[in-house]
């Protein structure tokens, strides 16, 4: 498995020009693509990097990517980021590593996302894997029940859990929130449910990425498949 994420990560770096300010996810494929991007770099390769973790910022300064901020460039040329899950309109969920708050500002600012993965990430139907909501502390009684009226409305269900550390502690993010954990199983509307979630003030951030992949590269036992997302009619 691991072999195959490498794999995945070395197609996207096929994709990076000399030149470019690239967003650098989070996670054990990122990782992978991080470590190919600095061999290319040590190799003469001029790029600048924004990372979405601070594990990302010390596995990419640990390689020799040098690194910039948001507030000191005005876009990015590409993210390469993993996923959790990908649907065949390149909907996403992430956030098992706890970055989608900073994922999601990155993936923004950038003119494409690329997302990197083995193929068994692939699904028809978003919801297997469980959907991570980044909350504020204060309030989290009512942000819940805001939260599970939100799933009424959109058809969905499923048990909460705030997701704890290694440790046995409450998981802080970077930014110092936690982390509510829905399994529901099957998610028929993400976009519904994105702009739900996004309605409820105790909700910094959700896991949905709705619409910001450009494209998606699968490694698996067949080789290497990069899906496009399909363009609206009229785009």
């Amino acid at each position: 498995m691991d072999q195959l994420k490498r794999q995945a990560a070395a197609r996207a770096l096929e994709e990076v020009r000399d030149g470019m300010q690239l967003g650098l996810g989070t996670g054990s494929t990122a990782k992978h693509f991080v470590e190919l991007l600095g061999e290319r770099v040590a190799a003469g390769l001029k790029v600048i990097g924004v990372p979405t973790s601070e594990a990302t910022r010390a596995d990419a300064e640990r390689c020799g990517v040098p690194l910039t901020t948001l507030d000191a460039i005005d876009h990015l040329d590409i993210t390469v980021d993993g996923a959790d899950e990908i649907d065949p309109e390149l909907n996403l969920i992430k956030g098992g590593g706890g970055a989608l708050l900073r994922e999601k500002i990155v993936a923004a600012a950038s003119d494409r996302m690329i997302v990197i993965a083995d193929d068994t990430k692939w699904v028809p139907t978003l919801g297997r894997f469980p959907l991570p909501i980044e909350v504020i502390p204060f309030g989290l009684g009512a942000t819940s029940r805001a939260i599970e009226k939100a799933f009424a409305e959109c058809g969905v269900s499923g048990q909460m859990a705030v997701r704890k550390a290694k440790d046995g502690h409450v998981f802080v993010t970077d930014g110092g929130h936690w982390i509510v954990d829905a399994r529901l199983e099957r998610i028929v509307d993400p976009a519904s449910l994105a702009r739900a979630l996004s309605a409820i003030p105790g909700v910094v951030e959700h896991g949905l990425f709705i619409g910001l992949a450009s494209s998606a590269v699968l490694a698996g036992g067949e080789g290497i498949r990069v899906i496009e997302r399909r363009k609206p009619k009229g785009d």
